[in-house]
């Protein structure tokens, strides 16, 4: 998997660089220092993945971000920031961003995300989840309230779970396969990074400190 860096961090991009090219399927094809250069190198490189930073001079990691996934092919997008407050994760998600990590994020959490990102996956450090999560539950329609990391279908399944529905009841309530509940109840552990189904659902009421 061809992985381009994004980031002003000379120390940073370096480890980071180490961690990403021990792994045996990925390779670091270019490292940009800046926005402007990681769009030049995206253009060269036709990388699968993008590690963007956002803070960096002459373009930023979003007006960077917006201009590499207008382009066809587009690479995914996977933000490694030491920023993570709402507004800002909004405005990377808006740009074309697939996940989000703080860069606190350890190597294997780093390495789940990158191929979530390159399956065409929406990933997030839990933290993120729960702040994007509170920004659109001040939303006017509820139903985004959970994306972009969830599907419409998804979302459906965890606001049944929310009401206290296993598997099959939720199978019988969509009219759909056992399996295929089982499936989107997986995926949506996975993208919330939640450890189980009751932190799945806290996610919906990040107000709540849990009681609800």
């Amino acid at each position: 998997m061809r992985i381009l860096l994004a980031d002003d961090h000379p120390v940073f991009r370096r480890g980071l660089e180490l961690v990403l090219s021990g792994i045996a399927d990925f390779q670091v094809c270019a490292i940009a220092e800046n926005g402007e250069q990681a769009v030049e190198l995206a253009a060269m490189h036709r990388p699968e993945v993008v590690i963007m930073d956002l803070r960096m001079p002459l373009v930023d990691g979003i007006g960077a971000t917006g201009r590499i996934v207008s382009r066809n092919p587009a690479p995914a997008v996977l933000v490694l920031s030491m920023f993570g407050d709402g507004e800002l994760v909004l405005a990377a998600l808006r740009a074309g961003a697939r996940g989000y990590l703080l860069k606190g994020a350890g190597e294997e959490q780093i390495e789940r995300a990158v191929r979530a990102v390159a399956a065409g996956e929406a990933i997030f450090d839990a933290q993120i989840a729960t702040r994007v999560l509170a920004q659109f539950d001040q939303a006017v329609d509820p139903a985004v309230s959970a994306l972009p990391m969830l599907t419409e279908r998804e979302l459906q399944v965890l606001r049944l779970l929310d009401q206290g529905l296993g598997n099959a009841a939720i199978a019988a309530e969509l009219g759909v396969a056992l399996k295929t509940v089982r499936n989107h109840v997986s995926n949506i552990l996975a993208k919330l990074q939640a450890r189980d189904r009751h932190e799945a659902v806290q996610r919906l009421h990040p107000h709540s400190d849990g009681e609800y």
